[in-house]
């Protein structure tokens, strides 16, 4: 990603259009069609449902998420999933996309859309996407941008009134305040049995169960905040609105046309049409309103908030200066009030602040400080004064907070008793001191102080979770939440189910440290563990801690496992749901490392070259290792960038094989071995991959290719041996590196001069040595020609191949 406002040479689309339109789905499938990308969205819990989807297609390990309080960051991640204030800036991206980018217009937020609307740029492809009321105001501000219109795809109807005893299933009801939700919740769950909550307030883990419950049809109805107008994905097929108005962080205002299209617009998902309503307690929309939000058509946008982002650290005078500083383009509106400037306005005139905040260091730490979050939305000065006093810490001392100050704030919110308003106050705050453990440098073991905020809110959120069931959704609409319990001292009488070890579905059952663990506890451990907690085995089965939790099964290829949890029927609907979605990342993660980490989908993209997008299926096809007559051909036709590319990826040409160099490590073969031996649904031979050499009979009819070896002198060599003997063989003192590889194989006399011939050196183990060419007769065929060592040439049949050394289907 880059920052300057000149950088030009990015290709600039913007998607425009009404929800429904898939412009989403269509700006990851972008994204994974290049090296790199970063995706800004608007909210982090569209954030993370946005992660989770792309997670589900390349696998946690190439993926990271990065909002104000949630990091989930791999070693090295291709793409990174952000709310779009998280956005990292600084780092170089080949595609950049900002979703709603119509929140430019946003009285609070709008400064930081702007931002990125001016400034954030891919290398190679920048996506905005949002709605048709910006269309005038990206042409004049970007007038070299691609304008694409999206088309919803299904119809959208008004229902007029409604009352909430005549709601259809799956229905979704909006309110814009807690305390109106919660009554409509309860008045749900009188009439309909059980109903979910989702407001923005809520943790990403109380979000997911509350979805995940919904979306398995474990309950009907939905009661809402308009978080869920954010690109949310919900099988909705109407929504009914509780209020036309709400409060905006200033005053209450009636919801303009575009803000309840927006809303109105999560009913009817993909080809399914659906409709919208007031409930009855309301007055009828009006004619034009209606028109406006079944056709889509809304007044374009004339202004979008601007703050200057050219800051003057001298003082905090001079900040706050450079902050007001008005704009000088006649779209820009400056940002009439944000928390963060009224934060510095307020310290800047203490004097204690004053004491302190003297150099330019000092006030770009006191701006850091006054961006913390008020998650809490609660009294202005209390935040302030929590800012104050960070403030004053870190710029005294060693600069760090104080462990035993910290350990003060924190400790009292490590409490899960209460009601729904006491989690929810409680979630909110220790929203602020995870952000607050996140901030580069400010804490001492910043990692121990991230886990202890992080395992409170999920605490807190699994709480919050259960609370909204209890009271929301009745015994008789959903099963009790079940108790499990790890590793007991003794499996449960009269079961061999793999879960019987796990859990009891009635009654709440100690575990060996004396507490028990829900169903939703459990499922969100799953979820949130990092790939090194799973163990997989040669047959496919992944185990959690320990315990069975579901196996892979065939696919249709070997790059396509499918998923069976072990006992499906033990989990709810939501349960399953969730399960899958991780295990099923897991499994893309498995492919990966297969294929050495070879990234495929990169090569995908329209402005890829046929034979760049060839090869790299042909090598995701072979699980990153195909012979050079496959590979020769469409290797000769790339340019020379793109073969840079390629082997910045690992890709190798080899004598034999064209392959990726880390698809030949024992750990990459050891996946192969086990995604061949599901495909072809019989167990890999013995000894494979562990054992260099295999008998051919031992092979057990499968081909030797597609389990990484390659049959030669009447043996099958793992591939990697092969290549390392090739490599010596050209080498002009081979014959000391082959001896000592030939002596590891252990073959016999017989076989050992075999494999040697076959791979184009003398039996004595010297590499052959050119004859003179014969005049007029034709020239020998050299060790190449009868290897393959790099191919036929161009235009030329290749040999036919040998039994059992054919990669096969699969």
């Amino acid at each position: 990603m880059t920052s300057s406002p000149s950088h030009r040479s990015s290709v600039v689309v913007a998607e425009l259009g009404p929800t429904n339109t898939g412009k989403t789905h269509r700006a990851i499938e972008r994204m994974l069609e290049h090296d790199s990308g970063i995706m800004g969205l608007p909210l982090r819990l569209l954030a993370r449902e946005v992660y989770d989807r792309v997670t589900a297609r390349v696998g946690e390990g190439r993926v990271a998420l990065m909002t104000g309080e949630e990091k989930r960051v791999p070693p090295r991640p291709d793409y990174w999933i952000c709310t779009v204030e998280a956005m990292p800036t600084d780092r170089p991206v080949d595609f950049l996309a900002v979703d709603e980018i119509q929140l430019a217009a946003h009285r609070e937020r709008g400064h930081v859309f702007t931002d990125r609307l001016l400034h954030a740029r891919g290398l190679k492809e920048t996506w905005f996407l949002g709605a048709e009321t910006m269309r005038p105001m990206v042409q004049s501000l970007i007038p070299q941008a691609s304008l694409k219109r999206a088309t919803r795809l299904s119809q959208l109807r008004y229902a007029g009134h409604r009352s909430l005893k005549s709601l259809p299933p799956r229905s979704a009801v909006v309110a814009f305040s807690a305390d109106r939700v919660y009554e409509l919740a309860e008045a749900l769950r009188r009439l309909r049995g059980g109903v979910a909550v989702v407001l923005g307030a809520l943790s990403p883990r109380t979000r997911n169960a509350q979805v995940a419950m919904y979306q398995a049809g474990e309950v009907q109805y939905l009661v809402a905040t308009d978080a869920i107008g954010m690109g949310l994905n919900l099988d909705l097929n109407h929504v009914a609105f509780a209020a036309l108005s709400k409060f905006d962080g200033s005053e209450p205002r009636d919801l303009f046309p575009d803000e309840l299209a927006q809303i109105a617009g999560r009913a009817g998902r993909h080809l399914n049409d659906g409709s919208f309503a007031t409930l009855n307690t309301l007055p009828e929309l009006s004619p034009r309103v209606v028109s406006a939000i079944e056709t889509h058509r809304f007044p374009a946008i004339q202004s979008l908030i601007w703050r200057n982002a050219s800051l003057d650290f001298t003082s905090p005078e001079s900040l706050l200066d450079s902050l007001s500083q008005a704009p000088r383009h006649h779209a820009f509106v400056r940002v009439e009030r944000a928390d963060d400037f009224d934060a510095l306005r307020h310290l800047s005139s203490l004097p204690a602040i004053q004491d302190v905040a003297t150099d330019r260091g000092m006030v770009e730490l006191l701006w850091q400080v006054c961006q913390v979050p008020d998650f809490r939305k609660g009294l202005f000065g209390l935040h302030v004064s929590l800012l104050r006093d960070t403030f004053l810490q870190l710029s005294a001392g060693d600069g760090r907070l104080d462990a035993g100050w910290l350990a003060r704030q924190v400790s009292p919110l490590d409490d899960v008793s209460g009601d729904i308003h006491t989690l929810m106050d409680r979630l909110a705050a220790i929203r602020i001191w995870t952000y607050i453990s996140h901030r580069p440098g400010w804490l001492d073991d910043a990692e121990a102080w991230q886990e202890r905020t992080r395992r409170i809110e999920d605490a807190l959120g699994d709480a919050l979770h259960e609370r909204l069931v209890e009271r929301f959704v009745q015994r008789a609409a959903r099963r009790s939440p079940r108790r499990f319990v790890r590793n007991p001292a003794r499996p449960l009488a009269g079961s061999d189910s793999p879960f019987a070890k796990l859990g009891l579905l009635l009654g709440e059952v100690p575990g060996t440290d004396g507490t028990a663990m829900t169903e939703e506890q459990f499922v969100q451990r799953v979820v949130d563990a990092t790939h090194d907690a799973f163990q997989v085995d040669a047959v496919g089965t992944i185990a959690f801690e320990g315990e069975p939790l579901a196996r892979l099964v065939r696919g249709k290829d070997r790059r396509s496992p499918q998923l069976a949890l072990t006992e499906s029927e033990v989990w709810t609907g939501g349960a399953r749901r969730q399960l899958e979605r991780r295990l099923m990342a897991l499994a893309r993660d498995l492919v990966t490392e297969a294929m050495g980490g070879f990234p495929s989908e990169s090569f995908a993209g329209a402005g890829r070259s046929g034979a760049a997008r060839g090869l790299a299926y042909r090598l995701a096809e072979g699980l990153g290792v195909i012979s050079q007559a496959e590979a020769h051909e469409q290797w000769r036709l790339l340019d020379e960038e793109t073969r840079e590319r390629f082997r910045a990826l690992g890709v190798r040409e080899g004598q034999r094989f064209f392959y990726v160099a880390n698809a030949l490590a024992p750990h990459a073969l050891e996946r192969r071995c086990m995604l061949t031996a599901l495909f072809h649904q019989r167990p890999a031979p013995p000894g494979a991959p562990r054992e260099p050499v295999l008998e051919v009979a031992a092979l057990g009819g499968l081909s030797a290719r597609v389990l990484g070896y390659e049959v030669l002198g009447g043996v099958a060599l793992r591939i990697d041996i092969v290549e390392r003997l090739g490599e010596a063989l050209r080498h002009p003192q081979g014959a000391r590196q082959v001896q000592p590889l030939m002596q590891e194989l252990r073959l016999e006399g017989g076989v050992h001069r075999r494999v040697l011939r076959e791979l184009g050196g003398l039996a004595g183990g010297t590499p052959a040595k050119r004859r003179r060419r014969r005049r007029g007769g034709k020239p020998p065929a050299t060790a190449q020609e009868k290897g393959g060592a790099r191919g036929p040439p161009a235009g030329a049949q290749p040999p036919p191949r040998r039994s059992g050394t054919g990669e096969g289907s699969g």
